[in-house]
């Protein structure tokens, strides 16, 4: 038994060898090329097996979800940058971060047909400068950042959308997404896909003149300013804004606890008056940059 045993298992061995040393066959380029295609075919007729999610996020969607949004005419995209700063003991450093997820979120339903890219989290300054009292990051080099922009807004167009807006919420991002709308629209010309930078979007002097004129709310800043009276780089705007989407994100508590629930003389309590200041300083800021994009579009038809 042992013996026949024995036998079997070389045989196999020795068909497996023998299999192993036939020659394979070699695809050319043209051939590899050709199936590479017949599958992207494939997949792009290939039927969603689930519902599918209901989200303005892309990194959010499947593939397959952002491919038959972008079918159904979701063919703009928004790209929000922020960025990591020092904004005195109150506020987390990445507070236009925070504030782009509101923003972005009610902007693209405004517009509709529209969804966002991920966050750009970080802005452009010089990363080997010396680290300084105040002084936050991580940073890229503006060289980094303009690049970084490019391929980003040069995807989205490889992925089919025809409109793409850059959005700043940070001061230093503006020269960046300019030169990256510019270079790709000298690239392209346009086509199919047409790329703004939206300046009005950065409008922090006009929510403040805003807050103060039309809403009566007396904070202690001047309408172009970065500070108010607290000496502090932080405002009753972003405040508020960020407190709706996560109010540790301005150490409310820790604020209440030390007794230093204001800013630039205007009580942060209670907490629901500034959620809802916030939530009415969102939809000031996404009518000023919808009409932006409404006029911009405008005058490209």
């Amino acid at each position: 038994m042992k013996m026949r045993w024995l036998i079997f298992l070389a045989a196999g061995l020795m068909t497996t060898n023998a299999a192993a040393q036939r020659p394979t066959r070699q695809l050319t380029p043209e051939q590899i090329e050709a199936r590479q295609a017949a599958r992207q075919a494939e997949l792009a007729t290939a039927q969603r097996p689930i519902r599918a999610l209901s989200s303005l996020w892309i990194e959010e969607l499947t593939w397959m979800e952002i491919r038959d949004a972008i079918r159904a005419g979701d063919t703009t995209a928004l790209v929000l940058t922020g960025g990591v700063e020092s904004n005195g003991p109150h506020l987390a450093s990445g507070k236009h971060n925070y504030s782009n997820k509101l923003m972005g979120a009610s902007i693209a339903t405004a517009l509709g047909g529209t969804l966002i890219a991920p966050l750009v989290t970080l802005e452009p300054g010089n990363p080997s400068g010396p680290v300084t009292l105040g002084n936050t990051g991580p940073m890229v080099s503006q060289g980094t950042y303009i690049s970084w922009l490019t391929d980003i807004g040069d995807s989205l167009r490889g992925m089919g959308f025809r409109q793409v807006y850059f959005l700043g919420d940070s001061g230093g991002n503006r020269r960046g997404m300019q030169a990256a709308a510019d270079a790709l629209n000298n690239r392209y010309g346009g086509e199919p896909t047409d790329f703004h930078h939206v300046p009005e979007f950065y409008n922090h002097d006009k929510v403040r003149q805003y807050i103060q004129e039309t809403l009566g709310i007396p904070e202690e800043m001047e309408y172009g300013a970065s500070s108010g009276s607290d000496g502090i780089h932080e405002e009753l705007s972003i405040t508020s804004i960020m407190s709706v989407i996560d109010p540790t994100s301005i150490r409310f508590e820790q604020r209440v606890e030390a007794d230093r629930a204001s800013i630039n003389g205007i009580s942060l309590l209670p907490l629901a008056k500034t959620q809802s200041l916030g939530r009415m300083l969102i939809d000031y800021r996404t009518r000023l940059t919808v009409d932006a994009i409404e006029k911009y579009r405008a005058g490209r038809k």
